[in-house]
């Protein structure tokens, strides 16, 4: 049965990740907090706490059922009916501002009518422009899309660059990486992409975290990476859809806002100045580059 197989690859891949970010944050361990949906199924949510890379983060899997509001119907442009949904979600929140908050995102939805699709992700949010780093995450996703399908890097690239941005802002959230949805056709090729996908996203963020978690860091860099957290929650509150689909399903609200940052700050006014690192990364979030 196809959620069989899926909800049993993202519990495996949830076991996978967190023994590897465990690993390499030496100190902190997750806490595992299972949870059931009124509708039926339920989730594991995972999250991390004051370790000595990881701030705050999570890394959650659920597979729920219910039916779809009107709402949602209309925004899915389908007939209201059940639905079948698991995914795995996971966000990190490190201590350094020298090392980026990451993303990843991998999920399946299933319909009464027989219809299904994939869809997810992964996207870097850099608080200081490393570009050896930019080039590192966005070369591992580049090879897991065109082993798939060749040319598929570039249209899930433009499709990240546009889905993760602040269009009152008229910024990226990040330096981007890859983005699909409505992923449909045949299963297994799909599913095959989905788990390598899954199985890519230690390679792409762990050696830019083992590179700068001792990079010196003061007073200065910490107030503009808790500046630059405030559009991470702009973001997720005003245009994720993960957050709206989670809420409007009755989803379980910790679990749901786990992705946003412990602490954060709005500084009226605030901008960076003329010449420095922190106006280096303004203009990167206004003008995508090809990092690959």
């Amino acid at each position: 049965m196809r959620r069989n197989q899926v909800s049993t690859f993202f519990l495996s891949l949830q076991d996978s990740i967190c023994r590897a970010l465990e690993e390499a944050d030496g100190k902190a361990r997750f806490r595992e907090d299972p949870w059931k949906h009124d509708s039926g199924g339920g989730g594991r949510t995972r999250i991390v706490q004051e370790g000595k890379v990881f701030e705050q983060g999570g890394v959650n899997t659920s597979a729920v059922e219910g039916t779809l509001t009107e709402a949602l119907a209309r925004r899915l442009e389908v007939k209201p009916q059940k639905f079948f949904a698991a995914g795995i979600s996971l966000v990190l929140h490190p201590r350094s501002p020298m090392v980026p908050t990451v993303h990843t995102n991998l999920r399946y939805l299933e319909l009464e009518n027989g219809d299904f699709w994939f869809g997810g992700g992964a996207d870097l949010t850099p608080y200081y422009v490393f570009e050896e780093d930019c080039r590192h995450f966005h070369r591992v996703w580049k090879k897991v899309c065109e082993a798939h399908k060749s040319g598929l890097y570039a249209r899930l690239k433009r499709s990240c660059d546009e889905y993760f941005f602040l269009r009152h802002r008229g910024e990226a959230r990040g330096i981007g990486g890859i983005f699909f949805d409505y992923f449909r056709g045949d299963f297994q090729p799909l599913f095959a992409f989905v788990q390598a996908c899954g199985g890519s996203f230690t390679d792409s963020y762990l050696p830019i975290l083992q590179r700068r978690r001792r990079d010196p860091w003061g007073e200065r860099e910490r107030r503009w990476q808790l500046h630059r957290r405030g559009r991470y929650v702009e973001f997720n509150l005003l245009y994720d859809r993960g957050t709206a689909f989670g809420l409007e399903t009755g989803g379980r609200v910790e679990s749901i806002l786990m992705s946003l940052p412990p602490v954060v700050q709005w500084t009226y006014g605030f901008t960076p100045e003329p010449g420095s690192r922190e106006e280096e990364l303004v203009k990167v979030l206004r003008e995508p580059r090809d990092w690959a």
